[in-house]
């Protein structure tokens, strides 16, 4: 096992070094530049950084067409793309636990069962994505494309799956992924947890947050919601949750709020496995009915 997993690495870093030596294909560079305006904000030496993680998520990630999805390289590389987005300057690999995504033409109805201790019930639920912790992530390509082209608004499903994933390198999907040092739980602990009850409290008196309300569902999801916001709502989260925007500056090694051209558009007048976002459309409408559940 050993001497499996020693030549399984030897390869991957063979393979990542051929990678490097080729040029990002143009016909990629005109679906980035197409449905990633992101892009455009990056510095060229971000944009270089970026093509490169594309080329090797595609390499070894596998993605499989579901419900009549054909998939072709402006699927891989728009949720490529996005996906990278959140591994710029980090140093980490490139999703080790993911090894499949599931793509569906539009928001996928699950049969779930749920309990509340006493009655068990199914019921069908839609959702735009599922982030689980055995290697795979589904994904709607409708709602992957719409947010892809739409960086300001903070509804990001790919952003949202991919932070499920970043949460569960370490194993479990609670909110707090694995930190570049032991000092830094603390202050993220202390940071997340207040802001987690203060969005909770808010709710349960009847008040709105710019904090997406899908956040207070449970750590995880409010580790994915914060990061869709610092990505696609970044000046706005800097202005109001400082201390929350500097512990995700820390994490991601990146400042989006200060990306050339960056938008605000705030700053304007089926299985207990599975990390599930049923997101919504229009926001303000409940994006799943049930707590996710995660695999140990």
């Amino acid at each position: 096992m050993v001497a499996h997993t020693s030549m399984f690495g030897i390869l991957k870093r063979l393979r990542r070094r051929r990678l490097r030596r080729q040029p990002f294909p143009p016909a990629w560079r005109a679906i980035v530049e197409r449905n990633l305006p992101f892009f455009a904000r990056l510095s060229a030496d971000d944009r270089e950084e970026l093509e490169l993680l594309i080329m090797i998520f595609i390499a070894e990630k596998s993605f499989e067409g579901c419900g009549g999805q054909t998939i072709d390289d402006e699927v891989r590389v728009t949720i490529a793309g996005q996906a990278c987005l959140l591994l710029l300057h980090r140093d980490t690999d490139v999703y080790p636990r993911l090894d499949v995504l599931l793509v569906y033409p539009t928001a996928v109805a699950v049969e779930r069962e749920q309990s509340d201790g006493f009655i068990v019930s199914t019921g069908r639920r839609v959702h735009l994505g599922e982030s689980w912790t055995r290697g795979m992530v589904i994904l709607s390509w409708d709602h992957v494309l719409s947010g892809a082209r739409n960086p300001d608004d903070g509804d990001n499903v790919t952003l949202h799956e991919l932070a499920h994933q970043l949460d569960g390198e370490d194993g479990t999907m609670d909110g707090t992924p694995r930190l570049a040092a032991w000092a830094r739980y603390s202050s993220w602990g202390a940071v997340l947890s207040d802001e987690y009850a203060t969005l909770r409290s808010k709710l349960e008196r009847g008040r709105r947050s710019d904090i997406d309300a899908y956040g207070a569902t449970n750590e995880a999801e409010f580790f994915a919601v914060i990061t869709e916001m610092f990505f696609e709502k970044p000046v706005s989260m800097r202005r109001r949750h400082p201390e929350l925007y500097a512990e995700l500056q820390a994490f991601f090694r990146q400042d989006p709020a200060s990306w050339g051209g960056a938008a605000d558009g705030s700053e304007a007048a089926g299985d207990p496995g599975a990390t599930e976002s049923a997101r919504r459309k229009p926001r303000r409408k409940s994006r799943r009915t049930s707590k996710p559940k995660r695999r140990r």
